[in-house]
């Protein structure tokens, strides 16, 4: 009986709540509710942190050359497809990168930046192909809290945003960070097309130094939104939760790079034996 009560009254609240959301993006796939998605996020977690490890336990690495390259370098044409976009419905044509509202009419560049926050939404669907291609190939140690807690809230808190402000301020991280995933792709293509090409990947540590720069650029973003004075902007836990995003994926990445390049664990392996070389050399150094 309590258990009927409880559910009629979160029906109720998510009734009242979803009345507020934005009209145009209702019929969009996977935005008639929350529950689709979830079921996929819950879904990709299982996968990747149980079920696929234990299928794979006794086979063989799936060979995903081929359909790693394709894949990585698709990721860059729809990264920068997302780019044009968001620069076309806003960022290059009218935001000011202060008080940037959310247009909620149905103006064609309204629409457009509408459907750009749409497509970038559906891209973290995409990108969890990530984790399962690391899981296919049996590599688990890649599988790691950052990463999956990344792949999983970035859909989950999207949908929000393109269910109730697909736009404005809040679509700022979106852009750098289709910018950052443009760089970021190009390198795994590159790695996937083979040792060939290690010559060319001397640049893997920048790359996260590109990634941290990212979140310190985005704090600072929307963090001006505490110090305005009058920023009308209609859903403001969303500025909250992109600066709670960067602070957090910050120090995430600064655990990374530490673990990753101070102790040489993610280098390329032509550069391991040097980093490895000299942390002994500093050891003894420290000794003497």
């Amino acid at each position: 009986m309590a258990f009927c009560e409880f559910t009629s009254t979160a029906a109720q609240l998510y009734d009242k709540w979803i009345k507020d959301a934005d009209p145009r993006t209702k019929d969009w796939l996977l935005m008639s509710s929350p529950l689709p998605q979830t079921v996929i996020i819950v879904f990709y977690i299982y996968f990747v942190m149980s079920l696929g490890p234990r299928l794979m336990e006794n086979r063989k690495p799936f060979d995903l050359k081929r359909v790693l390259v394709i894949y990585n370098f698709s990721v860059v044409a729809y990264s920068l497809y997302m780019c044009y976009e968001f620069v076309m419905s806003g960022w290059g044509t009218g935001y000011s990168l202060s008080c940037d509202l959310v247009d909620y009419t149905r103006s064609p560049k309204a629409m457009r930046m509408a459907w750009t926050c749409w497509l970038y939404y559906f891209s973290k669907f995409i990108e969890m192909l990530d984790t399962i291609f690391f899981v296919l190939r049996k590599k688990h140690n890649q599988v790691t809290f950052l990463h999956v807690y990344h792949h999983s809230i970035m859909p989950f808190t999207w949908w929000f945003g393109v269910r109730f402000s697909p736009g404005g301020l809040g679509t700022f991280h979106a852009l750098l960070n289709c910018i950052v995933h443009v760089i970021m792709y190009t390198y795994y293509g590159l790695s996937a097309l083979g040792p060939a090409y290690q010559k060319f990947l001397w640049w893997k540590k920048h790359l996260t130094s590109v990634q941290l720069i990212q979140f310190v650029i985005i704090t600072c973003h929307i963090s001006q939104y505490f110090f305005m004075k009058d920023c009308p902007y209609l859903y403001p836990i969303f500025i909250y939760i992109i600066a709670l995003y960067g602070i957090i994926f910050l120090f995430l990445f600064l655990n990374f790079w530490y673990h990753a390049y101070t102790k040489g664990k993610r280098l390329p392996k032509v550069l391991q034996n040097t980093t490895v070389q000299q942390n002994n050399n500093d050891i003894h150094h420290k000794k003497d």
